[in-house]
């Protein structure tokens, strides 16, 4: 069970990096008790999730904004501002994060290079922030420079994870992941062409067109790339081992690739026997990801937590979105404003699926990597004194997942019926319990045992541990048992939403 369900936790000695992990390698060249050789840098992931965060927050200002243009024109500049802003400044930024950290988990090989991967994080920063500002602005040239460095961004992410995901023989997450990156790819070219088209009038962009467009990036990449990823993380951060093979993972995979690449061209070419095809598969797909939920909640040995709120949540919004679609397909023909409307309030439910995913699933994995971060500059205990926890690195106030919540729910309703839409602004998740200071004291530390659960804190059992000094940290001797203790601000870490 430890192989296959809890791969953050591998490991109990620092090791080598992997062969090719060398000045340009995707793999740590130190790293602390219970991490994998092959885990990228802490600021790999966490450069991705703190823009993220910072995407999520614009979204939310940008949808006030954008709300009474909304109600009239779904498809209109404002709002196609604050929905890039959503989908690429917030839910791809997090996911492209969440690729870098567990591609190299769940298939033991790392990245080809860091360099590659901040690289990326450069360019898709770039993306996804000059082409919302552009069209919100008309500036012409800010929309053209976003296509091109999009297709520059998604190349260098195919580059980069490329190496990891040929491996075979891993499992239908590796094959969520293959088709993720795929789907990245297409979706990051057709985007720059859709750009192109702004300026060239080289095709028709209807409203058809961009629904297709839309599906293609909402499954085709990030749905279908959060599906594999979740079957991984959910067993670790629920403690909920279901022994065999499963057909429910696999049918929401691969249902999810084959519906989007029939649903998709469907759309942009009216051919509506296609269409119908493409969802039906897609529905079956979404509802067996929602089975496989359910299978690891009835075998969960961890205790209901903020986590396993967001994740509960994010689920039921895909009945909805799936009911909003239907209502959508039908009116469409018959009320064609009403129809464009129900379509809409569809698209921003399977978004809020996909955030409120991704902030409750960043409320457990940016824990783990500050903690990693920590025990590897030789932090060993929390402000009381005791083993350094999850816990001392993170606030769980319920108004975060309520606000976040009822933002959803505020953005789907004026879609329905005129008013303005608003999003809550998520402010409370992932915060430290307060500012830390490193202080060294040289004594034996008794600490969990990484064997156990995830490698880290909370697991259970206890082992003797000597944190020693990391090359990460440039830092030299021995730092056994090194305190983390109240007040002053060396290390800070505030996390908003997983940033």
């Amino acid at each position: 069970m430890a192989d296959e369900t809890y791969h953050l936790g591998a490991t109990t000695e620092p090791g080598p990096a992997p062969a090719g992990g060398g000045a340009g390698g995707g793999a740590r060249r130190a790293r602390p008790p219970g991490l994998p050789g092959a885990v990228p840098p802490p600021s790999v992931p966490l450069s991705f999730l703190a823009a993220a965060s910072i995407g999520l927050v614009a979204c939310g200002a940008a949808w006030a904004w954008a709300g009474p243009s909304a109600t009239v024109d779904p498809t209109a500049d404002p709002v196609v501002a604050a929905v890039h802003l959503g989908v690429l400044a917030t839910l791809a930024t997090g996911v492209l994060g969440a690729a870098h950290q567990f591609t190299p988990v769940i298939i033991g090989r790392p990245l080809r290079s860091v360099r590659l991967a901040r690289a990326t994080f450069a360019t898709w920063l770039a993306t996804s922030w000059l082409l919302p500002l552009g069209v919100a602005t008309g500036q012409v040239v800010m929309t053209a420079l976003s296509g091109a460095l999009a297709g520059v961004a998604v190349l260098l992410l195919a580059t980069n994870l490329g190496p990891a995901l040929s491996v075979r023989g891993k499992g239908t997450p590796v094959t969520a992941l293959r088709s993720g990156v795929a789907g990245a790819v297409a979706t990051g070219f057709l985007g720059a062409a859709f750009v192109g088209d702004r300026q060239g009038n080289w095709f028709t962009l209807a409203g058809n067109v961009d629904l297709a467009m839309g599906v293609l990036g909402l499954f085709g990449w990030l749905g279908i790339t959060y599906i594999g990823v979740a079957e991984k993380l959910w067993p670790m951060f629920m403690l909920a081992h279901v022994a065999g093979r499963r057909l429910s993972d696999r049918v929401a995979v691969w249902g999810s690739g084959v519906g989007v690449a029939l649903c998709a061209p469907g759309l942009a070419w009216g051919l509506r026997g296609i269409t119908w095809a493409g969802g039906s598969i897609l529905g079956v797909a979404l509802a067996s990801h929602i089975a496989s939920l359910v299978v690891h909640l009835r075998h969960r040995r961890r205790p209901a937590d903020l986590h396993l709120v967001f994740v509960t949540t994010s689920a039921a919004w895909i009945p909805v979105g799936a009911g909003l679609a239907l209502a959508g397909a039908s009116e469409v023909r018959v009320h064609h404003h009403l129809g464009v409307a129900l379509a809409a309030a569809a698209m921003v439910a399977f978004g809020s699926w996909l955030l409120e995913a991704l902030v409750g699933h960043a409320h457990k994995v940016v824990p783990f990597i500050a903690w990693s971060a920590l025990r590897a500059r030789g932090v060993a205990t929390g402000p009381t004194g005791k083993p350094l926890m999850f816990a001392d690195l993170y606030d769980r106030p319920p108004v975060g997942c309520s606000l976040l919540r009822d933002g959803h729910l505020r953005s789907v309703r004026p879609l329905l019926r005129t008013g303005r839409v608003f999003v809550a602004l998520d402010r409370s998740g992932g915060r430290t319990a307060g500012p830390y200071r490193l202080d060294p004291r040289r004594e034996p530390l008794v600490g969990p045992d990484p064997h156990v659960g995830l490698g880290g804190p909370g697991a259970g059992g206890r082992a003797v541990v000597r944190a020693r000094s990391h090359g990460s940290c440039g830092e030299t001797g021995d730092r056994s048992g090194t305190r983390l203790r109240r007040p002053a601000a060396v290390v800070r870490l505030h996390f908003l939403a997983g940033s």
